[in-house]
């Protein structure tokens, strides 16, 4: 059984065939850093525009790659939401019109599950048990789920304000950094002392297991701004394709020490709730996806955790935004007959839980 999936909710045009849920027959990204990264992050309408011009073609190298045509389908499987309303639409119409046309059934996928399944469709050789947490990071959601038997989810935990993978971004442009600035800010932060600046944790009232970054943030401006940085950001502003070694060069030993001062702060926010939710919940396993679960620091800092469980990341490729995982997820709607109509719409808000 061959799944088309579509996932259009932020600033990348992705397409893949999956068969039976787990294996991938083609995954196709077509990404818009370059559009977006003068920016400083992404624009909403050029991201719409973008994935108009990807879409048609991205489909189609997907299914070409698959040795797959129309006929081989049994679905087509589309993100809903969350994401930006405009990127949405793009991918839901075009899945749409396809079910249309073809007489194939419509499934509705959320974004966040997909990232979820991006980890158990690797798992192949040995299962994910479960119940699991799952903490699905990135630079537009933090969120701390129970994945029980079924896949049904219960939220236990959230971002109050930023997401961490946006805190990693606006520290980057705050100094001078490209976009994106996550996988910037990790290369560097092995070159520095992650002890030397102390930033303070954050303590959350009421949830214990909800998360807030826009503190940290905050602390990371104000230590910009009582020393004079201007011509070490404006220099890396300069740049043009720098590689590490450039980095290097025009950032100096204290910033190195605060990047991966912010680094550490950031992974143990994320971690000590993450395995605190591991415990209280008695599970089985610990998920983490999403595309800061491509951070060499946290993969590093959660496999030498004394964790209740197992953990599990998704590879590189499908931590960030994908595909695959929005049919690896479809799969399981498939099997219980849960499919969208026509009225599908575009959910910027879609809550999993």
């Amino acid at each position: 059984m061959r799944i088309l999936a579509i996932e259009t909710s932020c600033d990348e045009t992705a397409a893949a065939v999956v068969e039976e849920g787990s294996r991938i027959l083609s995954s196709v990204v077509a990404s818009q850093m370059a559009t977006h990264g003068k920016y400083g992050g992404v624009v909403p309408e050029l991201a719409s525009r973008e994935h108009l011009r990807a879409i048609v073609p991205v489909v189609r190298l997907a299914l070409e790659k698959a040795g797959a045509g129309f006929d081989d389908l049994a679905a087509v499987a589309v993100t809903e939401g969350p994401g930006l309303v405009g990127s949405l639409l793009v991918g839901i119409t075009y899945a749409k019109s396809i079910c249309l046309a073809r007489n194939l059934p419509l499934i509705g996928v959320n974004h966040v599950e997909g990232h979820i399944h991006a980890v158990i469709l690797e798992a192949t050789e040995t299962p994910i048990e479960l119940p699991a947490v799952a903490l699905v990071v990135s630079g537009g959601h933090t969120h701390l789920f129970e994945v029980r038997a079924g896949f049904t989810y219960r939220l236990l935990g959230r971002t109050r304000d930023d997401a961490a993978g946006e805190a990693y971004d606006k520290v980057a442009k705050l100094l001078g950094f490209g976009y994106p600035g996550g996988p910037i800010i990790d290369r560097l932060a092995t070159h520095g002392d992650s002890r030397a600046v102390k930033f303070t944790l954050a303590h959350m009232k009421g949830n214990k297991l909800d998360f807030s970054f826009s503190g940290l943030k905050t602390a990371v401006l104000r230590w910009v701004e009582q020393r004079d940085m201007g011509g070490e950001v404006e220099a890396r502003r300069k740049l043009q394709n720098p590689t590490l070694e450039d980095w290097l060069q025009w950032t100096p030993k204290p910033t190195l020490d605060m990047l991966a001062s912010f680094q550490r702060t950031v992974i143990e926010e994320l971690l000590r709730r993450a395995l605190a939710s591991a415990e209280e919940t008695g599970a089985k396993a610990l998920i983490v996806s999403g595309g800061v679960a491509s951070n060499a620091g946290l993969r590093a800092a959660a496999l030498s955790a004394n964790s209740p469980c197992p953990v599990y990341f998704p590879t590189p490729e499908l931590s960030t935004d994908n595909a695959a995982m929005i049919g690896a997820a479809a799969f399981v709607k498939f099997g219980r007959g849960a499919f969208a109509d026509l009225t599908l719409r575009a959910q910027a808000n879609l809550a999993l839980a």
